[in-house]
């Protein structure tokens, strides 16, 4: 069980259907979202959105990527061959979105919709991605009902996701983080309540084995789950399975998005990384890992020395040690990831 989130600040960023809501806040907070999700995850969500397209099938020809935002997990899923389609509700987003990803040629067209009424005919889409942008649709089951409607049966669903701490060592960092410095660092942003909102929102997610059994009530197996950071982000991978009652049919205003055809294999992709790019990649994360575990470890045995140390207050000792160790303990942990990731095979396709 996860502790209670506090009341949120903006109820009406939590209401059910909050489309409104959500386009006006993501509306401003749209010029540094990008730069602010990488301060927030350590740098780390650009590698979280790598494992999300991988999870897409060679062989999905139209895809949709839900609550797009400013198009950042556009990039990964172009294709020769393959529709993508952007769709969110914040129009300056897609403003931002469009200019970076351009009009003509297979670039990704972007529309601008509510999750809960999707403008696709039922069963056109072989595969939806959704990154962060989950916990922003309530109520998820009506969400994860709509996103089967359009996605064909055996087609594959991704959710990346971040979600509220988890019993254990980690909890309590991972806490603070959501609730103090995920704020703070919002300052830096044209709405400082908007980042307010996004910790409050991680923390009222609820449990993963919750996300499970929607997931299985909407007409989804997990075929896949994986975690980052401990914990601070989940990845889902999951099939349509079945049809749902009520779901024969589609109404005269919505677009196909297939164009139809036989299967043509896998999309051809256009940025081909070779095993020795990703074991490169690795080995150099490695290589600063173990430079900044050195430091702290270096900086643990100077702040151990009262007589070096005496010009510091004993409060100050005690909480550069705290500090010292847990960063230790979180780079030791990600020293051991990275190289069982290099001893291991590439997951890359």
């Amino acid at each position: 069980m996860t502790e209670p989130s506090s009341p949120p600040e903006t109820p009406e960023r939590f209401a059910p259907r909050a489309a409104g809501a959500m386009a006006d806040m993501f509306d401003h907070v749209s010029p540094r979202y990008d730069f602010l999700n990488r301060l927030m995850t350590l740098g780390r969500d650009a590698a979280w959105r790598a494992a999300m397209w991988r999870a897409v099938p060679g062989r999905a020809r139209v895809v949709l990527d839900l609550c797009t935002g400013n198009g950042v997990s556009l990039e990964g899923l172009r294709r020769p061959g393959r529709l993508v389609i952007g769709a969110d509700v914040s129009l300056g987003m897609l403003a931002y979105a469009q200019d970076q990803e351009g009009r003509v040629g297979w670039a990704p067209r972007l529309v601008c919709a509510d999750a809960f009424h999707l403008p696709l005919r039922f069963h056109t889409v072989d595969a939806v991605t959704i990154a962060f942008g989950l916990r922003n649709l309530r109520p998820r089951p009506a969400a994860l009902a709509e996103i089967a409607r359009v996605l064909a049966p055996g087609g594959t669903l991704v959710i990346l996701e971040g979600t509220p701490p988890e019993p254990g060592p980690f909890a309590p960092f991972h806490r603070f983080h959501l609730r103090h410095v995920v704020p703070l660092l919002g300052r830096l942003s044209p709405d400082p309540s908007a980042y307010a909102y996004l910790g409050q929102s991680i923390l009222a997610f609820g449990p993963a084995s919750e996300v499970d059994r929607e997931l299985q009530a909407a007409g989804f197996e997990i075929t896949a789950h994986q975690t980052f950071m401990l914990g601070a982000a989940r990845l889902w991978v999951a099939r349509r399975t079945h049809e749902k009652v009520g779901e024969a049919g589609a109404t005269s205003f919505v677009h196909s998005a297939r164009a139809g055809g036989p299967d043509r294999g896998d999309m051809p992709n256009r940025h081909p990384a070779g095993d020795w790019e990703w074991r490169i990649a690795s080995a150099t994360q490695l290589v600063v890992c173990l430079a900044v575990l050195v430091s702290l470890v270096v900086a643990l045995v100077q702040l151990s020395n009262a007589e070096a140390m005496s010009f510091l207050t004993p409060g100050q000792r005690l909480g550069g040690i705290i500090l010292s160790i847990a960063g230790i303990a979180g780079f030791a942990l990600r020293a051991l990831a990275l190289s069982g990731r290099l001893l291991g095979s590439s997951n890359r396709r």
